[in-house]
């Protein structure tokens, strides 16, 4: 540890110090002036909660926080209601004089409640009694210091600093009299402004526009207060960047968890454009969007054989894996040597070829390009038909698939597929590189085959439907359907579907038989799935939105980043707050002082104190000044 003998503290004490945020930052403040460096001591931060106490001292590491309600009597009752219990006392001028450690502070700083001064308020409430006693904290907190300094210990503090909201000026009037009206009884030269940005002044990733009074006391600080030199405001994403990924609880602590919203709230968030708010929704055509299903990378992924592989996973398999599952084997060579038979498609006409052992086209059984399926008027129109997702969908039946049941060209499915994924090859063009993954949704494993003969002289009565009210069709030696041999519509046998057929499973129910030929048309195959979120369930999801981003919540743990707390805390644990639930800690968080800002601001005051010791009472400066001394005019007789 080193220890410097040219260091010089001037003590501090803030009232209504909350977590410590003002705390930390005059802790943090030092300038080098004329051979000596100068620091803060923190004699006390007097607050009433002792949650917020509690976590002051772990934020700043000094046990400095002082639990003390400062409300006076009647304040007391307007505030909660009804009289104080028997063991309450109201705070004198000794009790915080003892507070202060029997000390005149240097520098004093107050941060009163300013929930009744807040545009957040209505009008009515900030009115009432209640929040009147509240506001008055900001008066009565400076008067007893005051008093405190004065009594015992024959002085007051050179410097005062009281931060609040800028609806202040409007909503406060009478307060802000009485206390430029206390403070001028006690010789302070005064500055009221509410246009203080504590983001450009302690260079943040917000603009936090505060109202600031800054009291400079006269004979012990002649010389002026220069303001912060402001800086540029940085970008929230510049703040986040450096952060672990929100809901890492393990790096940054509990406060970093994603809040649990409802589904609703998820969806709307994702509608809503970066830098608009609620007001947008009513500008989205809502109807045209849908939530889709974006598999991770790594689905339906080929691995080159010449490179590393990609991590193994627990979910193996194509298309739902986002780890290595497929690779392009070279070892299946397929030249002139191989067998002549794989993937053959036999002509109708020809002799088929050897039938051998083989059990797949890859390995050498043969397929057949069959002409039998005929292209004729009479054919059902819905068969293999493709509904768009923008119009009705036709009847539904209790037919299959290829016999009129009714396909969707879904947009929801938004996969990138392999280059070759489907694809059909020209007959009279050499065929692309089989594959060992040779399917035709992994490569182009489909080809435009002319030699199926469609010509308008085919027999006629193929798969033909004859009516039970007409004469039948000549009768032939063919002995199957597809040649001749006639069907019949045969009103005598009233069927209908087999039970089940299209049934629909409960989740919390035994499913019912698997049956071989189980499909929604034949079997209760189709289950009521409710991992859906309904619209009031809570969660967390990853939406991306319209823009490409993910549009979410800050985490508790990023709202106090950008207040510019500390990433962790003096006992090296990240950033977070103790005996208080997630909604509390944002509470505290939002009302505290930045720290950056509150650095900033203490180095000027610092600075004022040094050039007052060192008896600078004027100097030429580009600083612009923020207390500057009162010009006493003096009346002149012009003759």
């Amino acid at each position: 540890m080193e220890i410097l003998e040219n260091v010089e503290y001037k003590t501090a004490a803030v009232l209504f110090g909350g977590i410590g945020g003002e705390s930390a930052g005059l802790i943090k403040s030092q300038v080098e002036y004329g051979g000596k460096i100068y620091r803060f001591k923190l004699l006390c931060s007097i607050d009433s909660d002792p949650v917020a106490c509690r976590n002051h001292d772990i934020i700043t590491g000094e046990e400095t926080a002082v639990e003390m309600d400062l409300f006076r009597r009647w304040q007391y009752e307007a505030w909660h209601g009804h009289e104080p219990p028997s063991e309450w006392q109201e705070v004198t001028p000794w009790d915080i004089w003892v507070a202060f450690k029997k000390q005149v502070p240097f520098f004093l700083f107050l941060s009163p409640p300013c929930k009744g001064l807040s545009g957040l308020l209505p009008q009515a409430k900030s009115d009432s009694d209640k929040y009147q006693a509240m506001n008055y904290l900001t008066v009565s907190g400076l008067e007893m210091s005051l008093q405190a300094c004065e009594e015992y210990g024959g002085g007051v503090p050179a410097i005062i600093q009281l931060e609040n909201v800028p609806r202040i000026t409007s909503r406060g009037k009478p307060l802000l009299r009485q206390i430029k009206k206390l403070l001028k009884k006690f010789g302070y030269a005064v500055s009221i402004r509410p246009d203080h940005n504590l983001g450009e002044i302690g260079g943040l990733g917000q603009s936090r526009v505060r109202f600031l009074i800054m009291a400079r006391h006269e004979a012990q600080i002649p010389n002026v207060i220069y303001y912060p030199e402001k800086k540029p405001l940085r970008s929230i994403g510049s703040v986040l960047a450096e952060l672990p990924e929100p809901g890492d609880t393990v790096a940054g602590g509990p406060l970093h968890r994603l809040p649990r919203l409802q589904w609703k709230t998820w969806m709307r968030l994702a509608i809503i454009p970066a830098g608009g708010d609620w007001r947008d929704l009513n500008r989205v055509d809502w109807q045209k969007l849908r939530v889709v299903h974006e598999p991770r990378r790594g689905a339906y992924e080929v691995a080159d054989w010449d490179k590393p592989s990609r991590a193994v996973t627990s979910t193996a398999g194509p298309g739902r894996s986002n780890g290595v599952a497929a690779v392009s084997d070279p070892r299946l060579q397929i030249n002139g040597d191989g067998k002549t038979n794989l993937f053959r498609v036999q002509l109708v006409d020809d002799p088929a070829t050897c039938i051998t052992g083989a059990a797949g086209p890859n390995q050498g059984a043969g397929c057949i390009s069959d002409p039998n399926l005929k292209d004729r008027e009479g054919r059902h129109p819905g068969v293999y038909r493709i509904v768009r997702a923008d119009e009705p969908a036709p009847c539904v039946t209790g037919t299959r698939f290829g016999s009129g049941a009714i396909a969707v060209a879904d947009p929801r499915v938004n996969t990138k597929l392999h280059p070759d994924s489907y694809g059909v090859q020209d007959w009279n063009s050499t065929a692309k590189t089989v594959r060992s993954a040779n399917r035709i949704m992994q490569a182009a494993g489909s080809v435009s085959d002319p030699r199926v003969p469609d010509r308008p002289g085919r027999y006629t009565d193929q798969f033909r439907m004859q009516s039970i009210d007409d004469p039948a069709a000549t009768v032939t030696g063919s002995t199957d359907v597809q040649n001749g041999a006639q069907l019949i519509a045969d009103p005598r046998i009233k069927s209908a579907p087999r039970a089940d057929t299209m049934g629909v499973l409960a989740w919390e129910q035994p499913s019912k038989t698997v049956i071989g030929s189980a499909d929604v048309h034949a079997a209760a195959v189709a289950v009521a799935d409710p991992r859906i979120p309904a619209d009031n369930e809570q969660g967390v999801w990853t939406i991306i939105s319209l823009d490409g981003t993910r549009h979410r919540p800050l985490t508790t743990y990023e709202l106090a980043m950008i207040q510019s707390f500390p990433q962790y805390l003096p006992d090296g644990r990240p950033f977070q707050l103790e005996g208080c639930s997630d909604a509390k800690a944002r509470e505290y968080i939002g009302n505290a002082v930045p720290r950056d800002a509150a650095v900033e601001m203490g180095n000027v005051i610092l600075l004022a104190g040094a050039q007052a010791e060192a008896g600078i009472t004027f100097e030429m400066s580009w600083d612009p000044v923020w207390v500057a001394p009162v010009n006493e005019e003096q009346p002149t007789m012009v003759h």
